[in-house]
């Protein structure tokens, strides 16, 4: 008998992005409602964006929420199931940083750490375990949106690399007690988004020192989002979208 390949279709499957009103988790969000997924749109202010795009999808709402560590999770996933019945993936795409050189130790005080932890740590980990009992109902799986500032002591300040390191540690501590459910990450490297439409000096290092010559589009990391939420035999990953970088830097 022929083994059984990743899904093509996510007709009747439910997916969450947090922070999909731009940037990678917009296109995220896009990807999965184009194979027939009904996708919940997700942010904490951009409300007309975010129902925008839930009207452009076949079959999307948009659920305002923020993400941090004060987010009401359990609600936001009662909301969902209340809604739709289920939850087959969750995207933790929202995130935050501060660019703060990293020789400025004086200016990445602790309230620093304290926001940008709140999101990118304590949001992610408020939301898995939210989404959880729903996930094992489903065996469906969680994919957490990371960066490459997880891995190289690069980024676009230490506390923002730190909660990158963190999140890439607890994708992988997660992944190991909640079988079935999968749980994998994405570590973009540079990406063309809002975010980051003044970095040019990055950008130019980016292509000159990336062995695919050019930064990322959201486009890129979607694809991959999308593939480790399908691949039923993998988990436990953190999967570098760099074009190179992390080989050459």
């Amino acid at each position: 008998m022929a083994s059984e390949g990743p899904m093509t279709s996510w007709t009747d499957r439910v997916v969450v992005v947090t922070g999909s009103t731009s940037g990678i988790g917009e296109e995220t969000a896009r990807v999965f409602g184009a194979l027939g997924a009904t996708v919940v749109i997700n942010s904490a202010r951009s409300v007309t964006e975010g129902e925008r795009i839930a009207a452009e999808l076949p079959s999307a709402s948009y659920i305002q929420t923020s993400v941090d560590g004060d987010m009401d999770a359990e609600a936001l996933v009662a909301e969902v199931l209340r809604r739709y019945g289920r939850l087959d993936c969750l995207v933790n795409n929202a995130g935050t940083t501060q660019v703060i050189a990293h020789h400025d130790l004086a200016s990445a005080d602790i309230a620093v750490w304290r926001r940008i932890f709140e999101v990118n740590v304590f949001g992610t980990w408020a939301m898995s375990v939210a989404a959880m009992p729903a996930l094992r109902e489903a065996r469906g799986s969680i994919v957490n949106v990371s960066s490459i500032a997880g891995l190289r002591p690069t980024g676009s300040s230490i506390p923002y690399a730190a909660s990158k390191a963190a999140l890439n540690h607890l994708t992988v501590l997660l992944a190991k007690v909640v079988g079935p459910v999968r749980v994998n990450a994405v570590a973009p490297g540079l990406v063309d988004t809002p975010w980051t439409q003044e970095w040019d000096v990055v950008r130019d290092f980016v292509q000159q020192a990336a062995p695919l010559r050019r930064s990322g589009l959201p486009s890129d990391v979607a694809k991959v989002v999308q593939w480790l939420a399908e691949s039923d035999y993998v988990t436990g990953q953190v999967v570098a979208i760099d074009g190179g970088l992390t080989l050459t830097t």
